[in-house]
């Protein structure tokens, strides 16, 4: 597909019997087209008719896959005036594109907000009503502020960069406030001064939210003392733990993940049972975020709405750099161990360490960073941050995270708080996150650069390989009887399934012997014999002429008594052979009509010095009989004469009784 940003049209063509589903730019060039064949059913002759849900699918379906090949999947909300929240996953576009993406949305997007408006103003519903919720003490208010100001100010300005120590700074000026407060207002009753204290809450917060952002944008300093582009100390390590597959920790500042990898086989592919559509996950990531890692102590329940959201953005800036034909299961955990700011961007970073310490050949490593915003209403200076912190992303403007590769952006997550938000400043907060997406990621790449060449021991070995289709029935067997004895005598884990009109079949098992003897049964089911092959055969039955010897499973040739040895055999049984020995037979010839195969073992053996090849008796040619019995059927009007047939016999008893052809009595008539 096209990077050019612009208007796109997609029409449907629902046709008698495909639903044609095709892209076309603003130009009128068509990109793309799909077909999505449909049934059709005929309940009378010229009557045609058509499933409307599977209809429905089908167009559904369509496109879909036209949009397979798009640059990105993001969705956008948006006002007329300012887009608020946008969150996605990309193929590596570049920053550029991005914002050529955000801008189309926000055209798409003011028309509706703009009908909604005049809506409004039709059914009277545009005037807000007036809702007092607190009611405020505007003297406590002002006194509030006058006195903790410049000390909060002072705080923000020191650039302490321990976070518990900043917290207990910030309490202790509210706390040496309250209770001058309530020296001073001993007339108050304990019930008034707790609903006074709860409005020094309310009020302390906005204190510290301007002063903060004050500093920031007069001077420059944030609350741990960082310049605006800086980011903060980074620490890597990969395989920490010594058992998982691959395991790694990245701490950025005081935001810590560590990360492990493992690798499963096709059997522990997640099942994705959606209402329109059935299938598999082969990449998990699991994002824990226990209380202590923000020094809380509480009982950890059911995973939340954070968890889960964290977790999917990781995995959508990952999942694009897991190859797909990569033949493993990959889940990865990341656990917070510490979180002030960005805990979904470490386990980005750490994941990435992870699954290149188990050997995952990533295409490219990919890194993220979340961005903040500190511009006031009305104002034009403004601060774009990097690398925020949990008071930044709490008292600022936005939370602008992004993952990606040298090459481009792979996954973002955007918030925006405040209004008037142009583009130029988005475009700057992109570039200035490339800037610090690459910084971050030469520091993982110090670390680890490339996947591990060799997975560890403890990892399953997996060989992943085709076979043509009409063997999958043979490999599995009735009921699955073959491919489950296979297990049983392997030890190994065998999966086989129709893709593409092929069977891929996967073998797993801990150690390298297991899978070679998997290997090797199915190799042997699907082989097909060549001439010339030399096979290691079982002996299944024995006859007067020689035995039946099975070289391949279910593919048994003759070894003719003449073949077995260069000496002349009179029984099979001469040769030591008997059923159930293994015997190396050399294969001669296949029938080309019956299919038969033609087996040799003294062909193996060293010809005997001086041997004679026995002369044999050459065949009447099949030509002369046919001839022959062609012309006893040359004409039908008078039959020739039986030639009479001679025949040697002991005696009487053995002579062929005399045969009457005669038809007569079938055609007698009353």
């Amino acid at each position: 597909m096209t990077r050019q940003m612009g208007d796109y049209i997609i029409a449907i063509d629902q046709s008698t019997s495909a639903t044609k589903a095709m892209l076309f730019n603003d130009r009128c060039e068509m990109l793309q087209r799909v077909n999505v064949e449909h049934h059709q059913y005929y309940p009378k002759a010229g009557w045609v008719e058509h499933d409307a849900e599977e209809i429905y699918a089908n167009v559904i379906a369509a496109v879909k896959q036209l949009m397979k090949d798009a640059d990105m999947d993001i969705m956008v909300g948006a006002s007329a005036e300012n887009i608020m929240m946008v969150e996605g996953e990309m193929k590596e576009v570049s920053e550029q594109d991005m914002i050529g993406a955000l801008k189309a949305a926000m055209a798409a997007i003011k028309p509706m907000c703009e009908l909604q408006t005049e809506l409004s103003k039709e059914l009277g519903t545009d005037v807000k009503r007036e809702y007092c919720h607190e009611v405020n003490d505007e003297e406590l208010r002002e006194q509030l502020r006058k006195e903790t100001y410049d000390k909060c100010y002072a705080i923000a300005e020191a650039g302490d960069h321990d976070k518990k120590s900043r917290e207990e700074a910030f309490d202790k000026i509210l706390s040496d406030f309250q209770e001058a407060y309530d020296a001073a207002h001993t007339d108050l009753t304990a019930e008034e001064l707790d609903e006074k204290h709860a409005e020094m809450v309310r009020y302390y917060a906005d204190v510290m939210r301007d002063s903060m952002r004050r500093c920031i944008l007069d001077e420059g300093l944030r609350l741990d003392g960082r310049a605006t582009t800086e980011i903060r100390p980074i620490w890597c390590e990969v395989s920490p733990l010594p058992m998982p597959h691959g395991s790694a920790i990245f701490q950025r500042g005081e935001t810590m993940s560590l990360s492990t990898c493992t690798l499963g086989t096709k059997m522990d592919e997640k099942l994705i049972d959606g209402v329109l559509e059935k299938s598999y996950q082969r990449f998990l990531l699991h994002y824990n975020f226990p209380p202590f890692s923000t020094g809380e102590a509480k009982a950890q329940r059911g995973v939340g709405r954070r968890e889960i959201g964290h977790g999917h953005l990781a995995w959508r800036g990952l999942k694009g750099q897991i190859p797909t034909d990569f033949p493993y299961t990959v889940r990865l955990v990341s656990q917070i161990l510490e979180s002030n700011g960005s805990s979904s961007m470490a386990t980005v970073c750490a994941g990435t360490l992870a699954l290149m310490d188990a050997g995952v050949p990533m295409k490219k490593p990919v890194s993220g960073i979340a961005m903040g915003l500190i511009k006031n209403p009305g104002e034009d200076k403004y601060a774009i941050l990097s690398d925020i912190l949990g008071d930044e992303d709490h008292l600022g403007d936005m939370d602008f995270k992004t993952t990606g590769t040298r090459d481009g952006l792979t996954a973002t997550q955007m918030d925006i708080k405040c209004d008037g938000l142009s583009f130029e400043i988005l475009e700057e907060a992109l570039m200035q996150a490339k800037a610090g997406r690459e910084h971050i990621l030469n520091c993982m790449m110090e670390t680890i650069s490339e996947p591990r060449a060799e997975m560890k021991p403890q990892v399953p070995r997996i060989v992943a390989f085709d076979i043509p289709k009409e063997f999958i029935g043979a490999v599995i067997g009735p009921g699955g009887k073959i491919i489950q004895q296979m297990q049983e005598d392997t030890g190994a884990t065998i999966t086989i399934e129709e893709t593409d009109g092929q069977g891929h079949v996967q073998v797993s098992a801990p150690n390298k012997d297991s899978i070679d003897a998997a290997l090797a049964k199915i190799k042997a089911i699907v082989a097909v014999p060549e001439v010339g092959e030399v096979y290691e055969g079982t002996v299944r039955s024995i006859m007067p002429y020689g035995c039946f010897v099975e070289i391949l499973p279910g593919k048994d040739g003759l070894l003719h008594i003449s073949e077995i040895d260069w000496k002349r055999l009179e029984t099979v049984e001469e040769a030591g052979i008997k059923e159930g020995d293994k015997i190396k037979v050399k294969l001669m010839e296949i029938d080309p009509k019956t299919g038969k195969y033609k087996l040799s073992h003294r062909v193996l053996m060293e010809k005997p010095e001086g041997y004679v090849e026995r002369e044999r008796r050459p065949r009447p040619e099949r030509g002369e009989r046919r001839g022959r019995r062609d012309d006893r059927h040359e004409g039908r009007g008078e039959r020739p004469a039986r030639q009479p047939r001679r025949y040697e016999h002991r005696n009487d008893e053995q002579a062929p009784k005399e045969f009457n052809d005669s038809l007569d009595h079938n055609n007698d008539v009353e």
